[in-house]
């Protein structure tokens, strides 16, 4: 009897030895994150099918992290919708010629919402949660250029930005984007396909800037001021940066910052 427990108490402890190895094993070997990844989301309150993806995003703007993974989101509200019964106040043509300027980086020759993109490289339907989880882990793997944000002065009018990053030789040049976006936004719908509904939004882009492009092997520096509207809510701003290849779009660095 006492031969048995003592078997069955090396068998017990050898299995917890495996356990633990199998644990440190799996730990050590788990990918780590090289940088933000950026979701960006092409949508309209005009649109039916929308609403979900608009959930989504405002979903992964309020945690800003997806299993270990910070995430950078921004809500561009597109124009197209607007003559079909309700007008989206968020919308901006400018908006619609990002979207454009996707679709010719990934060869199609239509634009449709909701439509997600992540990092500038994958695409596909925005309310998908399981697409869109796969494409940020399969996007955190990719190392980043770091990113130095920092806010300057703020006041009701304005709010100046410090922009610091250096890309590595050989890589080209890339386009630099600024932008506020606000969340916490909420709109009651009175026409068209959502007529009735109440939707929520995050991280909607409320004023873009393309500022100086940056070139390989150099630091790049830069200071700029952003004109604000009283109407935004400075404790839901916030100022993001992109960095994007100039031949194929691809986000190659990144940064966020809160105004207040």
């Amino acid at each position: 009897m006492h031969r048995l427990l003592l078997l069955l108490a090396l068998a017990l402890l050898a299995g917890a030895g495996f356990l633990t190895q199998h644990i440190s094993s799996s730990a050590a070997t788990a990918p780590e994150g090289k940088g933000p990844v950026v979701v960006e989301l092409f949508t309209s309150e005009g649109c039916s099918s929308c609403p979900p993806a608009d959930a989504l995003l405002q979903e992964l703007d309020g945690e800003g992290r997806l299993e270990g993974v910070e995430v950078i989101a921004l809500g561009w509200h597109v124009d197209y919708w607007d003559r079909l019964g309700w007008k989206d106040r968020f919308s901006a043509p400018s908006h619609t010629g990002r979207q454009q300027d996707y679709a010719d980086s990934f060869g199609s020759d239509q634009v449709y919402t909701p439509q997600m993109v992540v990092d500038g490289r994958v695409e596909f339907v925005g309310s998908s949660r399981q697409k869109a989880r796969t494409a940020i882990l399969n996007a955190s793997a990719t190392a980043k250029v770091p990113v130095d944000l920092q806010v300057g002065s703020v006041s009701d009018e304005s709010v100046s930005f410090d922009v610091n990053f250096s890309l590595p030789s050989g890589s080209g040049r890339a386009r630099v984007l600024l932008a506020i976006t606000e969340s916490g936004l909420v709109s009651a719908v009175g026409a068209g396909e959502n007529r009735g509904e109440t939707i929520r939004h995050g991280a909607v882009v409320r004023t873009v800037k393309r500022l100086d492009p940056a070139s390989a092997g150099q630091e790049y520096r830069q200071s700029v001021r952003v004109a604000l509207d009283k109407s935004w809510k400075p404790q839901h701003l916030r100022g993001v940066l992109l960095v994007q290849d100039e031949r194929t779009r691809a986000v190659i660095g990144a940064a966020r910052i809160r105004l207040r």
